[in-house]
């Protein structure tokens, strides 16, 4: 029998000067319980999914035992939330375990979400329902499944203690890993501090982890800007292009390295509407679904102003210099994300290119489904069903959707556009379906398998769910239920923060 190895940590972050975080051990639990272990992430990080399973990992998860070799931490960082600037938040309810090297050679981080109560708590219990571990462990998992750059989840275990908010509800911690937890507020907690060496000592170790090309440029800090500019404007285009509306893209919640963060309140729209909000606390629809390219064009903006004392490196560096150096590189942000964006739709649509024409045939479609309030998950994958007419679609999703009459003019156009494109029928079908899913973590089922975790511990709801959504694209009749819409009586208007 093969000897259970624990995790190997290599620490980086806890090596950088105090004032980025202080030391903190997380929280104990009376009773951890394993929900779920996510072995083929596990595997991934050369984690041995036996010890993750074992007592030694669950009490690792839970916080009760800290492995070999981990140094837990919070991070400090600040923010703008809703637009209003907040100059000190940092974890208030997560602890860093420490940083593992993936089979890949990429550093990431271990992070313990709803493990305590740390310095920067500000009154909270640092604990989190088990409502919002399985949310982001659901949410998380599938937008991996969709290709879309995100923090992940590595297990999540119960406590056996009851957190109150408005009432009590059993609690839970959630295992969550991220290339880094690095984020704007956490550049701009050290800017609002006028701390240059701490930006400077911070962009290094960016650049040394995230950003290595940037290292060789004549101007390392603004190769790292325009790095994370185009990340964010991939990432963007991705969340547009399958209706996913994060609901607090508050500056410390947009991640240097690239991906999502922070599955509290998020949903994915169903009735295609730029408007759509579905967050408990976001009243003026700041952060709506067609909001979110300006949104993150914002607070881009603020994390150039926070680089402003380190992004001119020449020796007539002045603060105009500067300013127009950082506006140069912001000001790239529209158009790297309509690039990315059309590229995507491009394969929406079906078409090996996308031409300047195109944008209105898509913009069209796109007042259509408005109009006509269709989803827009289903009228999508129905395009791509219907993109491919010399073969039989035995699991088709007509009887859940299909184009009326008002479409008919428009899908002539669309069939005259790719008759005229280079792509096999079958080329194109097979582009259209990994484009456009069938499953998407829909409100409805996200709390019906909260609703069965919470009333009668039965967690079988969220396997299955967390099951079907691994493979977005592969539907089968028997899986109908996770393709429909919600019924009136199963909607879920609004969606909350765990805090």
């Amino acid at each position: 029998m093969s000897e259970i190895v624990s995790p190997v940590f290599d620490n980086s972050y806890v090596r950088l000067p105090e004032r980025f975080y202080s030391l903190q051990a997380p929280s104990t639990v009376p009773l951890p319980g394993v929900i779920r272990v996510n072995t083929a992430l596990a595997e991934q990080l050369n984690i041995d999914p036996e010890w993750l399973s074992s007592a030694d990992g669950i009490a690792a998860m839970a916080g009760n035992q800290l492995p070999d070799g981990a140094q837990s931490l919070a991070a400090v960082y600040a923010g703008h939330q809703f637009g209003g600037w907040n100059p000190q938040l940092g974890d208030g309810r997560a602890v860093l375990l420490g940083e593992l090297i993936g089979k890949d050679g990429i550093r990431y981080d271990w992070q313990l979400k709803g493990s305590g109560r740390t310095p920067y708590s500000r009154g909270g219990d640092g604990k989190s329902p088990l409502g919002p571990v399985l949310r982001e462990y659901i949410l998380c998992e599938a937008m991996v499944a969709l290709n879309i750059p995100t923090t992940r989840a590595l297990g999540a275990v119960t406590t056996g203690e009851m957190v109150f908010r408005e009432q009590g509800l059993p609690g839970a911690v959630l295992s969550r890993v991220a290339q880094s937890h690095i984020r704007v507020g956490t550049m701009q907690f050290f800017a609002a501090r006028r701390d240059t060496e701490a930006l400077q000592t911070l962009s290094d170790y960016l650049i040394q982890r995230h950003f290595p090309e940037a290292a060789d440029s004549a101007n390392p800090v603004l190769a790292m800007l325009n790095a994370i500019i185009a990340r964010q404007a991939r990432l963007i285009a991705q969340w547009q292009s399958i209706g996913f509306i994060h609901g607090v893209m508050n500056t410390d919640n947009m991640l240097l390295c690239g991906e999502t963060i922070d599955y509290g309140p998020c949903a994915f729209m169903e009735s295609y509407d730029p408007a759509t909000v579905f967050s408990s606390i976001d009243h003026n629809g700041r952060y709506a679904y067609g909001n979110q390219p300006s949104i993150a064009h914002w607070n881009l903006m603020q994390l150039a102003q926070a680089l402003l004392p380190i992004i001119d490196n020449s020796d007539a560096a002045t603060d105009d210099s500067a300013v127009a150096i950082a506006q140069q590189a912001i000001n790239a942000f529209p158009e790297l994300f309509m690039k990315a964006y059309q590229s995507i739709i491009k394969d929406k649509l079906g078409l090996s290119e996308f031409k300047e024409s195109d944008d209105e045939l898509f913009q069209s479609l796109l007042s259509q489904m408005e109009t006509a309030k269709v989803d827009f998950t289903l009228c999508f994958r129905r395009l791509a069903e219907l993109s491919n007419e010399t073969t039989c679609i035995n699991t088709s999703i007509r009887e859940l959707y299909d184009f009326d009459e008002q479409f008919l003019p428009w899908l002539q156009e669309w069939r005259q556009r790719i008759a005229n494109d280079p792509q096999s029928p079958s080329q194109r079908q097979a582009q259209m379906f990994v484009a456009n899913p069938v499953f998407i973590p829909r409100n409805h089922l996200v709390q019906e398998a909260i609703t069965a975790a919470e009333t009668s511990g039965d967690f079988s709801v969220f396997n299955q769910l967390v099951d079907v959504l691994a493979k977005p694209s592969q539907f089968e009749p028997s899986k109908l239920r996770y393709a429909m819409p919600a019924k009136s009586e199963q909607r879920v208007l609004r969606t909350f923060c765990g805090t």
